[in-house]
Formats: C-alpha cells, structure tokens, sequence
C-alpha cells in the first residue's frame, strides 16, 4: 500500500506526485524522490522496480521478506533491512523495513510493523531543509535513526522485568516459576540481540574506511547510529549475564529447599527408627526376660521411648534440621 510518493529538490518539498511520474521526478537536477510503502505487494514493488530501476535480487529479497537485518550494494545503490521491534502486554513482536536507496531515489517498504510509521520522520526531514539537501542518505539515516531510536523503549521494558523477577528471588516457594520467567526473558533478550548484532554490524560500513559514495557527507550521522546500536548491545549483554546469574541463583535455592526437606525427612526417619527398635526388642516373645513379670515393664518401656524420642526431637530442632 502507498503512504507517500513526493519528490523534493534542494531540500525543500517540491510537491507530491503520482507514482507514474517518478521516473520523470527522479531525472531533475538537485532532485530526488522519497516513497514509503506498507506491506507492499510483489506488484506494487515491481512498478517500483521499472520506476526506479531496482536490481531484481534487492526486489526479490524485499518481496520474500524474513530477511536478515543487512546492507547491501548493487552498483550506485544500496539495499538496506532493518528490523523493527514493538512490544504488546510483554511479548516482542519483529518487524521489517526495506529501504532501497540511490543517489536520486529512496523508498521504503514497511511490513509486519502494525503500530508505529514513520510519519514523524517525514515531518522532522522536511522540518530541516539543510540536511534534507544531503539528499536520500540522510533519509535513510533518519530512517535507521528511528528505528534503533525505538530499540531504548524495549530494552527498559527488558530490563523492568529483569528487576521484578530478581526482587523475587529470595521469596519462598518462587523458585521453579522464576526460572520458567527467566528462561521466558532470556528468550525475548536473544531475539532482539538477533536483529541489534547483525545491523551493528552492517551500520559500522557506513562510517570509516570505504563508504558507499552517497554516504560520503553523512559519515558523522551513521557513527552515531552505530554508537546508539552499540550502547544497546551492551545492555543486552548486561541484562544476559544477569539472567545466567538469576537461573543459577534460583537453581542453588532449588537445591537449598530440597536439602531442608531431606533434613527434616531424615531427622524424623531417626526418631521413628529409634521407636521402631525399642518396640522391637520389648516385643520379642521370649520367655525369659528381665522385664516380661514386672509390673511397671510396659510404663518404663513407653517413658524411654518417649525421653528419647524427646531428646532427638530436642536436639534435631537446635541443629536447625526441624
């Protein structure tokens, strides 16, 4: 579906044209033009292709989708994906972006990404005709600027739910179900650790070293993508180490709960033993026994078991195994 189709020359917003036109935009002098797309169908991208004179393996991969965060180069242009990450009610939700750029053109396919455009992009572009004269790589900065942008709000999500499971931790009986939250966070850490390492990676070519020709003047602006990038790989890290750490800590409380339980099964197996043998020497039928003609035999008997049973009681309760 088409968002926008406008062309802009020396940095100032020209007006909006039709698509059939662009061909005819993208030939003026100073001038270039910016489309962005929603979940664009296999024909709509291939009218952008004619337009534009897309390569078809740059087409191909936007039409299939599912494609790893990257950068490409095809001659004079660039194809670059991103990812884009939303959270609902605590789940993270990957979305795509695929943005063809060339030295008069940029147009960008937005796909799975239900909630936030890029509106807002657009509006701050137009707002800043001196950067919008550096033409479709500062767009494409911007672009790549929101969306890493966006990546800070889930990593506190992320981190917030790190911090309540680890207030829990110590609280009795949470164990098993911490470690079920933690491996459910860890899973939700490497997803986005799978979209952030692989664009930190790809951005670090824009910046430094040899750059795409049209990337020439906005080196200073990817660097700062990439610091960006950077900082939230670190918290990824962060929050990964601390969750390996979270699991084990839940797991030696595990193994603590279930060494009280065999303690107090333990303690309660000797004083039931020590009964159980008393009961079994006074209850042979022997004929001959000390204490068989006594009247007070069955009372004695009783109160030593009963002392002892005590006494074990007693001093199973002071080693803290009761």
């Amino acid at each position: 579906m088409l968002i926008n189709c406008v062309a802009y020359q020396d940095g100032k917003k020209l007006a909006d044209i039709a698509v059939e036109d662009i061909s005819e935009y993208v030939e003026k002098p100073e001038t270039f033009v910016w489309v962005a797309l929603h979940d664009a169908e296999p024909e709509e991208l291939a009218v952008m292709q004619h337009e534009f004179g897309l390569h078809e393996l740059a087409v191909e991969d936007a039409s299939r989708g599912h494609q790893r965060p990257k950068i490409e180069e095809y001659g004079d242009s660039l194809f670059v994906v991103v990812k884009t990450i939303e959270c609902h009610e605590g789940e993270v939700s990957v979305g795509e972006v695929d943005i063809f750029v060339g030295q008069n053109y940029i147009l960008s396919s937005r796909d799975g990404s239900s909630q936030q455009g890029f509106k807002s992009v657009r509006a701050r572009a137009e707002k800043e005709p001196h950067m919008l004269r550096l033409g479709p790589a500062f767009v494409l900065y911007a672009l790549m600027d929101t969306v890493v942008d966006r990546y800070f709000p889930v990593l506190d999500m992320l981190e917030t739910e790190l911090e309540k499971i680890e207030e829990l931790i110590f609280t009795q009986g949470r164990q098993r179900d911490n470690i079920q939250r933690l491996y459910e966070l860890k899973g939700k850490v490497t997803t986005v650790r799978h979209v952030v390492a692989p664009l930190m990676e790809a951005v670090g070519r824009l910046h430094g070293g040899r750059v795409p020709a049209m990337c020439q003047d906005t080196q200073e602006y990817f660097r700062d993508v990439h610091d960006h990038l950077h900082r939230i790989s670190s918290s990824l890290d962060g929050i990964r180490d601390t969750i390996a750490t979270a699991i084990q800590v839940n797991l030696s409380m595990v193994a603590i709960d279930e060494s009280e339980v065999n303690k107090r099964l333990a303690a309660w197996a000797a004083i039931f033993a020590i009964v159980t043998a008393f009961a079994g020497l006074w209850g042979m039928n022997f004929k001959y026994m000390p204490e068989l003609e006594w009247k007070f035999g069955y009372p004695m008997a009783i109160a030593v078991m009963i002392s002892v049973c005590l006494y074990l009681h007693r001093r199973f309760k002071k080693a803290g195994w009761l």
